[in-house]
């Protein structure tokens, strides 16, 4: 703590300059004039003076003088309201001399008083390598993928992603994208969340007065994606009796929008994902087969979270990398929390992953810098499909049976919330609708 004098005749300065100093933890006196700080120095010492240059009865470097003479020597640090007085002050004065503009910053009182701040040395971590610019991880399952990813890159040949939901299809989608180093772009396009209405404009683009609301022609992702990627999120909840079209313009490269005549050449690869097991795909009349094969010329599974646990801690110390970068903060892992990461299922994938560490970061204290977890890492929507995994099956319950019964406790769950309940099945309200029809239960949720 140091024992510190403002001079300056700035009333409202004073009183700011007052503030940050106590904050900063220090003593400090005022005087507005010469004459108030020599009577300061007659029964005082002080470590350190804050002294304006232009004062009511005469120059702060009088008391540079003064001081010298009654044999005190306090660390003195000049205030000037504009650099060129400064740059003079600089050359009359001595070495030890400091100087402050007006307006003063919290910091620059900081560094005068208490000096610079003292950094804690960090060992230099390695940094996380972002596979094609965009996948982490080092664990054998992800080493194949790596190998998938590289031999599909050389080809044109579309491509469809397979594997749970917040699994990463997406992240795959783009890591292909920026392996097959194409000129054009990435555009993606989520099919279980278009209407059948609005789907055919969607991909293929419309005509101006097509249809009502069509008020201008569009481009079709098709169009939008020509000599890049194409990405179709959830191709399997694409309405049966739209696939033909998609077919169509798979097998022909051409397209034509909705309320055209006109064929439109197209050049892209397509890369479509879906949540879906290969048996749910064939038994449950989901997708055209001629489609499948179409779509499907390189399929591909990304591994599940849990089964490549070693991959944890780098996604986490990925994840709170960037939220330390975007909001200027320095948390970091213990070896313990990485751990217990490491333990948990997370039956959500890596989005849940993601969801758990930004709750946490926000839960932390900016203070200590320290993560802080919380008690337990489910999710509302894990801890569901959890229980609906623990659910007892019996030997001979066909496949519709058991999807039944999960349904309907996901429902009961969420008190019939149907988008809640589509959501955490990983499947559209629309395929959720449908499944409810062809089992009857509709009604029960409505």
């Amino acid at each position: 703590m140091l024992n510190i004098l403002l001079v300056d005749d700035d009333v409202e300065f004073s009183d700011v300059v007052c503030h940050i100093v106590e904050f900063l933890g220090h003593n400090i006196c005022t005087a507005t004039s010469l004459k108030e700080a020599h009577q300061w120095f007659e029964n005082n010492t002080f470590d350190h003076v804050l002294l304006d240059f232009m004062l009511p009865d005469g120059s702060g470097l009088h008391l540079l003088d003064h001081l010298k003479m009654i044999g005190q020597s306090p660390k003195v640090t000049l205030i000037s309201g504009h650099p060129s007085v400064k740059g003079i002050l600089a050359d009359m004065c001595e070495q030890d001399v400091g100087h402050l503009l007006k307006p003063l910053q919290r910091e620059d009182l900081e560094l005068v008083l208490n000096g610079p701040k003292k950094t804690v040395k960090k060992t230099k971590t390695p940094a996380i390598t972002r596979h094609f610019n965009s996948l982490i991880g080092e664990s054998a399952p992800m080493q194949k993928l790596y190998t998938m990813i590289e031999r599909v890159a050389k080809t044109n040949a579309n491509v469809m992603l397979m594997g749970e939901s917040g699994a990463g299809k997406e992240v795959v989608a783009q890591a292909i994208h920026n392996a097959s180093q194409c000129e054009g772009p990435l555009v993606a396009s989520n099919c279980g969340a278009l209407s059948k209405e609005l789907i055919g404009s969607e991909l293929f683009g419309h005509e101006k007065g097509a249809f009502t609301g069509a008020i201008a022609r569009k481009e079709g992702v098709f169009e939008q994606a020509d000599g890049g990627t194409l990405f179709l999120d959830e191709v399997t909840e694409m309405p049966i009796d739209m696939q033909p079209n998609l077919l169509r313009v798979l097998e022909t490269k051409k397209v034509t929008r909705v309320g055209g005549n006109r064929e439109l050449p197209i050049n892209c690869r397509v890369i479509s994902a879906t949540n879906r097991s290969l048996t749910d795909l064939a038994q449950n009349n989901v997708i055209r087969e001629d489609i499948y094969f179409r779509l499907a010329v390189f399929p591909i599974d990304i591994p599940a979270l849990r089964e490549r646990k070693e991959d944890i801690p780098l996604l986490a110390k990925a994840f709170l990398e960037q939220l330390n970068d975007e909001n200027g903060t320095a948390f970091y892992w213990h070896n313990e929390q990485l751990k217990e990461l490491q333990q948990y299922e997370w039956p959500g994938n890596v989005r849940e992953l993601r969801h758990a560490i930004h709750r946490a970061f926000i839960m932390s204290d900016p203070q200590t810098s320290e993560i802080t977890l919380p008690d337990s890492l489910e999710s509302p929507f894990s801890r569901v499909n959890t229980q609906a995994a623990d659910n007892h099956v019996s030997a001979g319950q066909t496949i519709e049976e058991v999807e039944k019964e999960l349904i309907h406790a996901t429902l009961d769950k969420v008190q019939g919330n149907k988008t809640l309940a589509a959501q955490m099945l990983g499947i559209s309200t629309k395929t959720l609708y449908n499944r409810l029809n062809a089992y009857g239960g509709i009604g029960e949720y409505k």
